[in-house]
């Protein structure tokens, strides 16, 4: 296990309580150990990309709870049996508001920003639409491992140029005090997928637009099942009715026909069994 290291690194005395969340050094390790994480954990720009990479790649985006009416709290505790113990996903404020104890765990400074995120109309929606997170370095970083398919290495925040990871140009510019997150979509035009200031918020703040999200049919995530995650050299989508599976430059995409076939793709692709307590 990665905690071998552990004699190097500066994670707290067991039974210490580290500030962010009732979180104990065993905790942190069973979450290092959910995400498969073997890297260092000193407070720094390696362990962060590393850690934001490894939680894309193991941790899904998924709705699955709306769908089985298993209303969504944000109460940290219930996050991490959910997604760590439970070995589960969610949606954004789980994913980032669990990743963001985790950082502070580490010695980590960062803050919950709340973002609008960009509808086909070209407009953005309300105020805590998406949770992401500033991480303070040397220097300002957008981390954000609960929007789906996205950016999988955290973006500099004060660099207006485009970004590319693995292929894709990702761009974050200021007009005033708003910030626009945007990606390179083929043929080469950008779409701003969010906004947000850099005001911080607790993660309290977003619980109107959490129950928002899971109870309104206003509200995508009401309207189908979903689940994904990053893969190596792709992603993997389970939707309701299609697999789409993009790995090393190719796609394939299968109909999804009745309940037991996206359980068995459930199962198969994620390793989730919704069954299971």
């Amino acid at each position: 296990m990665i905690w071998a290291l552990a004699r190097a690194l500066t994670v707290p005395p067991r039974g210490t309580v580290c500030r962010g969340l009732d979180v104990t050094d065993r905790d942190v390790r069973a979450y290092i150990d959910r995400i498969n994480y073997h890297g260092p954990i000193a407070p720094n720009l390696e362990t962060l990309r590393g850690l934001h990479l490894a939680h894309l790649l193991t941790v899904p985006f998924e709705n699955l709870d709306i769908h089985l009416g298993r209303p969504i709290v944000l109460d940290l505790g219930r996050l991490f049996t959910k997604i760590v113990e439970r070995g589960r996903g969610g949606f954004c404020y789980e994913l980032n508001g669990l990743f963001a104890d985790l950082l502070r765990a580490l010695g980590f400074r960062l803050d919950l920003l709340s973002a609008r995120v960009g509808g086909s109309d070209g407009g953005f929606g309300p105020e805590f639409d998406h949770l992401a997170l500033l991480v303070h370095l040397e220097r300002r970083w957008l981390a954000d491992v609960g929007f789906g398919k996205s950016f999988r290495q955290p973006l500099l925040l004060d660099d207006p140029e485009p970004q590319t990871h693995d292929g894709i140009a990702y761009r974050v510019g200021c007009v005033g005090e708003e910030w626009t997150f945007a990606q390179r979509q083929p043929p080469g035009e950008w779409k701003s997928e969010y906004r947000f200031t850099l005001t911080p918020r607790r993660l309290d703040d977003f619980a109107a637009m959490c129950r928002y999200q899971q109870t309104s049919p206003e509200s995508h995530f009401t309207r189908g099942r979903l689940c994904s995650r990053a893969l190596p050299e792709g992603h993997v989508t389970l939707s309701e009715h299609r697999l789409i599976v993009e790995e090393e430059g190719r796609r394939e995409e299968r109909i999804i026909d009745g309940a037991a076939a996206f359980d068995a793709a459930l199962l198969a692709r994620f390793g989730l069994d919704l069954d299971m307590p």
